[in-house]
């Protein structure tokens, strides 16, 4: 298979922590309370675009996802610096469907990343059905992003596991009252 290279967040610390940076060709949880879940997806899709090299992205979106969060805001895509038209969406009515999509997904190395968005708990995203995904990144070099809402996180074969939630943006004068995203963002597993 694809030996993962490592792609730097452009965050001392954290890519100190990661040995270089996160690891291509892998599989990555993200995991938000459900009030977070916009800060959370724009977590992911900074992580995709950094692991993508300017490849195409398909992010999978359980539909009660959608439901419970919203829509994707394509205006809010770019206002992060990403592309829209590199973000291929599929609606997915389950869980089982979104696995069975996203491990398909994975198999296709011209993929930058795939995004798998489901909502609260489940059984069916056991160690197996995780080992799964694994495999299929290892295997094509295509990274996997689980982005899990409304969830705890049980075991799995990640290479790494984030909790994402919104932060303060620092002080601005009154006419910049929106300032830039800012998140704060703990690795709770990192498997180096």
């Amino acid at each position: 298979g694809v030996r993962p290279g490592r792609v730097p967040l452009g965050h001392a610390e954290a890519d100190a922590m990661l040995q270089g940076g996160l690891a291509r060709g892998a599989m990555h949880e993200v995991f938000a309370e459900g009030r977070y879940s916009a800060a959370a997806a724009g977590f992911v899709a900074g992580l995709a675009h950094r692991v993508s090299s300017d490849r195409p992205l398909l992010w999978v979106r359980q539909d009660f996802a959608a439901i419970e969060c919203g829509a994707l805001s394509m205006t809010g895509w770019r206002e992060l610096g990403l592309d829209p038209r590199r973000v291929v969406m599929v609606h997915v009515s389950d869980v089982e469907s979104a696995l069975r999509t996203s491990a398909d997904a994975l198999a296709c190395a011209a993929l930058g990343a795939v995004i798998m968005e489901i909502w609260g708990e489940t059984r069916l995203l056991d160690l197996v059905a995780s080992r799964r995904l694994t495999l299929a990144a290892r295997a094509s070099g295509v990274t996997a992003l689980l982005l899990r809402v409304a969830a705890v996180p049980l075991s799995s074969t990640a290479e790494t596991r984030w909790i994402v939630r919104p932060a303060r943006s620092p002080p601005r004068p009154e006419w910049q009252a929106w300032g830039a995203p800012v998140l704060e963002t703990r690795l709770v597993r990192n498997r180096h």
